[in-house]
């Protein structure tokens, strides 16, 4: 039986990239574990936004890119 295997592509592995990165670094900036960060993100909104903007926010400065995500949790109820 053959088995087709498919890459990513160049845009997916970036974003997998951007998003392994940013997740501990968020969850060091706001004092957390990493489980305990993407449940926040989950709860709140943040894992959405990082989601659907993650092209630009990776362009940003590290420290206004996890604040936008910060605040993006803060509005949506989250509290740290």
């Amino acid at each position: 039986m053959d088995t087709e295997f498919k890459t990513l592509d160049k845009a997916t592995k970036d974003k997998i990239s951007f998003i392994t990165f940013i997740v501990p670094e968020f969850a060091v900036a706001y004092k957390m574990n990493i489980q305990d960060a993407y449940f926040y993100l989950k709860k709140y909104g943040g894992w959405d936004f990082l989601n659907k903007h993650w092209w630009a926010l990776h362009t940003d400065n590290l420290l206004y890119t996890l604040h936008s995500i910060y605040e993006v949790c803060y509005q949506n109820g989250g509290q740290r």
